[in-house]
């Protein structure tokens, strides 16, 4: 079962050819550290913060309840997100890039923007970047800046280099600062930041450019992908003052409350432009929630960002890497819908080649499935397995239920439960909070998914193709 293009798509041939010649808008909606229990129908029994707007979107369309990032923090899941790979085939083996950092992309790596350009379609993106860009020096600030967005595949962006707690602290369009860092300012850390920016004034900045956009784009008739890309509920957690106190649950909650009232935006413009019959609409978060959020306090108060699930962001443990993934349809996904399938980011890319009926290069989306016939409502598995990756390096290999992890402990900020075995296997379909480590008594299936991750690695990709090479040397085992 190891394909691409899933040959049950057959089966729905003629609707995707009509859905190739529609090519519908997409909107892809990314959060930053949101948990997979923050979203209310998703947890209801031990989820507090109201999420209307998130709802609402699961109503209309379909929740993906076994979606994972392709890592449990943010650089390297927006690099799989936008490329359809894995990013630990890159020289970014653990950890994030800095707000400063030279970009992950190279020039010659076909990403979603570029695809969808190919075939027509308008191109943006706004909000949080966080893979690299070349900024200008401290005495050229008003030089243009390399390696951003636009040399990546998109028309224009507006946004931030990186994460809001990240320096440099001031806007970017396309490729210059709308005003000159030349202050310093501290959020966590402290940087140049532009004398009037202020991380309050993020959020809503992002949802007026992307509302904006939206209604130019319906206007010009011509398809767009829009990727907005949240800075929310990151840290620094700054609620806007009408959203200080509406959760009941401290800053964080509010913060996630203010993240859906930015879904209720887009989907009110979208409604406006008159486009929300073509519109693919997806909202998502990239990692799980981070324990910057107090997650001890809330879970006092009865709220539980990870659900029933291990872990936070950074860990292997799915609490660090399964996330909301939400997609509305209309006349595809079946409204109030779920689908268990087992999916990753990474799948972007195939997923737009499917919908316009194409295929993509051996070269490009190595690491990338396309959804589309789980959209169409196929209740079978389109991935043979999904990696996961820790904040420290740490692999595991999930293949339909079992779960095996390279290492042992969380592989990122979580406390193990003492068990020090060189591996951990999971059942994740009786077992979603990872308790049960029963690798001992299974060296068969052990080896087996080894085998399995080790072929991954040497072919430099987890679909059928023509062996690629990873960027650098990769060790399984850390």
């Amino acid at each position: 079962m190891h394909f691409r293009c899933f040959c049950l798509l057959c089966l729905v041939s003629s609707s995707l050819a009509s859905l190739a010649a529609d090519k519908p808008n997409i909107i892809y909606i990314l959060c930053d550290d949101l948990g997979y229990g923050d979203i209310q129908c998703l947890n209801p029994q031990r989820g507090k913060i109201a999420t209307p707007n998130v709802d609402r979107l699961a109503a209309q369309g379909m929740a993906f309840t076994d979606a994972h990032g392709g890592s449990s923090v943010c650089t390297p899941t927006r690099y799989g997100i936008l490329t359809g790979r894995y990013a630990w085939r890159t020289h970014l083996q653990s950890g994030v890039l800095d707000g400063d950092s030279r970009a992950l992309i190279t020039r010659d790596r076909l990403t979603v923007p570029a695809f969808l350009k190919q075939h027509g379609y308008a191109t943006a993106c706004i909000g949080k970047w966080h893979l690299g860009m070349t900024l200008p020096d401290a005495k050229n600030l008003t030089e243009p800046i390399q390696d951003g967005p636009t040399t990546r595949g998109f028309d224009s962006f507006f946004g931030i280099s990186a994460s809001l707690d990240m320096p440099p602290f001031a806007f970017i369009n396309n490729d210059r600062y709308t005003e000159a860092p030349t202050a310093t300012k501290q959020w966590i850390r402290k940087g140049p930041a532009a004398p009037g920016f202020e991380a309050v004034d993020v959020l809503p900045a992002l949802t007026r450019k992307a509302v904006e956009m939206i209604g130019l784009q319906a206007a010009a008739k011509q398809p767009f992908f829009l990727y907005l890309a949240l800075a929310s509920p990151h840290t620094p957690i700054v609620p806007t003052q009408e959203w200080q106190g509406k959760s009941g649950l401290g800053k964080y909650g509010d913060f996630v409350m203010q993240t859906d009232w930015v879904l209720g935006q887009v989907m009110a413009a979208v409604d406006q432009a008159g486009i929300a019959s073509n519109t693919l609409l997806v909202f998502t978060s990239d990692n799980g929630c981070s324990p910057a959020a107090d997650v001890a306090n809330l879970e006092k108060q009865g709220h539980f960002p990870s659900a029933d699930l291990r872990g936070y962001k950074a860990d292997i443990w799915d609490g660090g890497h399964r996330i909301p993934f939400i997609a509305r349809w209309p006349g595809v996904a079946q409204p109030g819908s779920k689908c268990g399938q087992l999916t990753c980011l990474t799948d972007l890319l195939a997923t737009c080649a499917g919908i316009l009926g194409t295929q993509l290069p051996d070269t490009a989306g190595e690491d990338s499935v396309s959804i589309l016939p789980l959209l169409h409502g196929l209740d079978k598995p389109v991935r043979e397995a999904v990696v996961h990756h820790s904040i420290n390096g740490m692999f595991a290999l999930r293949q339909a239920n079992t779960k095996l992890i390279f290492g042992a402990g969380s592989g990122g900020w979580g406390k193990n439960n003492g068990d020090k075995a060189p591996l951990q296997m999971y059942d994740m379909s009786q077992d979603l909070g990872e308790r049960e480590n029963w690798q001992s008594n299974a060296p068969a299936e052990v080896a087996r998914l080894t085998q399995l991750m080790e072929k991954y690695l040497a072919e430099g990709r987890s679909t059928p193709g023509q062996p690629q090479k990873n960027d650098v040397a990769i060790k399984l085992r850390k």
